[in-house]
C-alpha cells in the first residue's frame, strides 16, 4: 500500500459518515477514480470500502438514465426492420349455379265442401278415420298447434343425422335439388310438397296419429312414410317432433306377434306400418325402429300364400289381392334396403313375383293386373308394374306390356278413369319413373301440373321454422274419396290418404334411385320358382 493509499484508508476510517460527501467533492475525477478503485478492494468494514460503494451507487443513477433510452432506440430499430411474411393470395372464382327450370305454382284455393260418401267399393280400406278437432283442413292460422315435445319414457329416438346410401341417397338435401333438375321437377313441386308436409304437420294428432278410429296406426304410417320420403327424420328442424311422434305412435300400436292396433276391417294396417318402420329404420338406424321393424316385415312374410301372392290380415289362402299385395311388395323392398334381418326374405321377394304373374292378363299388346285374377283394364296395373320392378324383375314381358298401358291410362283430373283414382296413379307414377326416359317425361308433363293446380291451398296457416307464416295444403282426389269409404273429414283416410298418396308422387323425383339407374354394383341372378320359365331377376341394392 501506498502512502497515500495508507493515509486515505486512515482518513476514511476517521470520517463521520456525514462528512464523506464532502470529501467527494473536493476530488478531481482521476483522484476520485484512482481511490474509488482502492475502496472497493479493501474489506467491507472499512470506511474505504464504504465509501467507494457509496460513490458506486452515486454514479449508477445518471448512468442508467443515459443507457436505457439508448438500448431503447436500438431495439425499436431492430424491431421495425424485421417484416412479416407477406401473405400468398388466393384467387376465388363464383360460378353462378344453372337455374332450374319452374313449373307455375297455382294461386291459392278455397277448400271445397266435404262430399257425402257412397259405399266403399275395390280397396275395402274402410276404417273409421275422422279428423280431430280444431285440425281439419279449413282450420285457420288461429288453430292450435302441437305442444312442445314430452320426453320418452323408453328408448330415446337418437336425434343423430344419418348418412344416407343407396336407394335412399337422393332424399339428403343437397342431391333432392340435383334429382329434381335431373328428373324433371322443380320449385313449384317442392311448394307444393312442402304445403302438404305442413298441413300434415298443423293435423296431427298429439299422440302422433292422424285421424280417429281404426284407421290410425295406417294413415300415421302414410304420413311418416310422407315426412321420411323427404328426407324428414327426428332430427329435422321443422317436422323433427312431428316424425318423432309418428314413430312413436306405431311403435307403441305394435304387438307381440309383430301386427298393430287398432287395425281396419282387412288389415292393411300390418304391411302398411312394416314398410313405414323399415323406411325409418333405414334413415335413422335406430335400434329400437330395427326390432318392430323385424318383427312386422317377418309378419308378412309368414303371411304369404301358397302361390307367392297375399291375402287380406297376412293369412295364407288361395285368393291374391293385388291391392294387397303392392303393400306387401314395398314392405319386403324397404326391409331388404335397410338391411333387416328377416328369415325367409329373399325366398319371399322371389315367390312374390310369381304371385304377380298369376293376376296377370292381357290383349293386343297392352298388359295390366287385376284385382284378384287376370285383367288388363284394372287400375291396379300401375301396382303390379312397381310391385315388380322393385322385386327386381322389371324386365319381365308383364312389365315391358303394363307400361305402355299405364301411358294409354293417363293422369286427366276432370275425366279419371276408375273409382281410386289417387290410388291407382300413386303406383302408376312411381312405375313410370323407374321406366324412365320419354316414358317417364311425358307422364311427368301430365302429372306434376295437374297436382300442383289441383292442391287446395290455405295461405298462412302454420308458423314456420323462422317464426314466419307459412301455406299449407291438401289434396281430394277427383272422386271424392269414396273410394275408401269416407268423405274428407270422415272413414277410409280422406283428405290424409290423399294428400300422402299425392305429396309421394311430388317427392318420385328422388324419394328411390331409379330401378332403371345402374347402381354401383349390380348382382344378376337367376332363381326357380315355379313350373314356368325361369325368370331372371336383377338385383338392385
Amino acid at each position: 500500500m501506498s502512502q497515500e493509499e495508507y493515509e486515505f484508508t486512515e482518513e476514511m476510517d476517521g470520517l463521520h459518515p456525514e462528512k464523506l460527501l464532502e470529501l467527494f467533492d473536493e476530488l478531481t475525477f482521476t483522484e476520485k477514480w484512482k481511490k474509488v478503485s482502492f475502496g472497493l478492494k479493501q474489506p467491507h468494514e472499512t470506511g474505504a470500502y464504504k465509501w467507494a460503494n457509496l460513490q458506486v451507487k452515486r454514479l449508477m443513477a445518471p448512468a442508467a438514465a443515459v443507457i436505457v433510452p439508448i438500448l431503447s432506440v436500438l431495439l425499436l430499430i431492430v424491431f421495425a426492420s424485421l417484416k412479416p411474411a407477406p401473405t400468398p393470395a388466393v384467387e376465388v372464382t363464383i360460378i353462378d349455379p344453372e337455374p332450374m327450370e319452374e313449373l307455375v305454382e297455382p294461386e291459392p284455393i278455397e277448400p271445397p265442401e266435404p262430399i257425402e260418401p257412397p259405399d266403399p267399393v275395390i280397396m275395402d280400406f274402410t276404417p273409421d278415420l275422422t279428423m280431430s278437432q280444431d285440425n281439419s283442413p279449413n282450420a285457420g292460422p288461429e288453430a292450435d298447434f302441437s305442444p312442445m315435445p314430452a320426453s320418452f319414457d323408453s328408448v330415446a329416438i337418437v336425434r343423430s343425422p344419418v348418412i344416407m346410401r343407396n336407394m335412399y341417397g337422393s332424399r339428403s338435401p343437397g342431391a333432392r335439388g340435383s334429382a329434381l333438375g335431373r328428373f324433371g321437377g322443380g320449385s313449384g313441386t317442392e311448394a307444393a310438397v312442402m304445403r302438404a308436409l305442413r298441413w300434415l304437420k298443423k293435423s296431427q294428432n298429439d299422440d302422433g296419429s292422424w285421424g280417429t278410429g281404426n284407421a290410425r296406426t295406417a294413415m300415421a304410417s302414410l304420413g311418416l312414410l310422407a315426412y321420411l320420403a323427404h328426407g324428414e327424420t327426428p332430427s329435422s328442424v321443422e317436422f323433427g317432433y312431428t316424425v318423432e311422434k309418428a314413430i312413436r305412435f306405431i311403435l307403441d300400436a305394435q304387438n307381440a306377434d309383430g301386427l298393430f292396433r287398432p287395425r281396419d276391417g282387412h288389415d292393411y294396417t300390418g304391411p302398411i306400418a312394416a314398410y313405414a318402420l323399415a323406411e325409418a329404420y333405414g334413415l335413422t338406424r335406430v335400434p329400437q325402429i330395427r326390432y318392430a321393424a323385424e318383427k312386422a316385415v317377418q309378419r308378412v312374410v309368414q303371411g304369404q300364400n301358397p302361390s307367392g301372392g297375399f291375402n287380406y290380415n297376412l293369412r295364407a289362402s288361395t285368393r291374391d289381392d293385388s291391392s294387397y299385395m303392392s303393400w306387401c311388395a314395398q314392405a319386403m323392398k324397404a326391409a331388404q334396403m335397410a338391411g333387416l334381418e328377416i328369415s325367409g326374405l329373399e325366398n319371399a321377394m322371389t315367390k312374390a313375383i310369381q304371385g304377380w304373374r298369376g293376376n296377370y292378363g292381357s290383349r293386343d299388346g297392352y298388359g295390366g293386373f287385376g284385382y284378384t285374377s287376370s285383367s288388363h283394364t284394372h287400375g291396379l296395373m300401375g301396382a303390379g308394374a312397381l310391385s315388380l320392378q322393385l322385386l327386381g324383375a322389371s324386365r319381365l314381358a308383364e312389365v315391358r306390356n303394363t307400361i305402355p298401358n299405364i301411358a294409354q291410362w293417363g293422369y286427366d283430373w276432370e275425366n279419371p278413369k276408375g273409382r281410386s283414382p289417387s290410388y291407382y296413379w300413386y303406383y302408376m307414377t312411381q312405375a313410370m319413373f323407374h321406366e324412365g326416359g320419354d316414358t317417364w317425361r311425358r307422364w311427368n308433363a301430365q302429372m306434376a301440373p295437374t297436382l300442383m293446380r289441383q292442391q287446395q291451398i290455405i295461405p298462412k296457416a302454420i308458423e314456420g321454422p323462422n317464426g314466419e307464416l307459412k301455406d299449407i295444403g291438401f289434396w281430394n282426389s277427383p272422386a271424392g274419396n269414396e273410394a275408401r269409404g269416407g268423405s274428407g273429414t270422415g272413414e277410409g283416410g280422406g283428405y290424409v290418404m290423399d294428400t300422402c298418396l299425392f305429396a309421394l308422387q311430388l317427392m318420385v323425383y328422388y324419394r328411390y334411385l331409379p330401378t332403371f339407374q345402374e347402381p354401383t354394383a349390380i348382382a344378376v341372378e337367376e332363381r326357380d320358382i315355379g313350373a314356368d320359365d325361369d325368370i331372371q331377376i336383377d338385383i338392385r341394392i
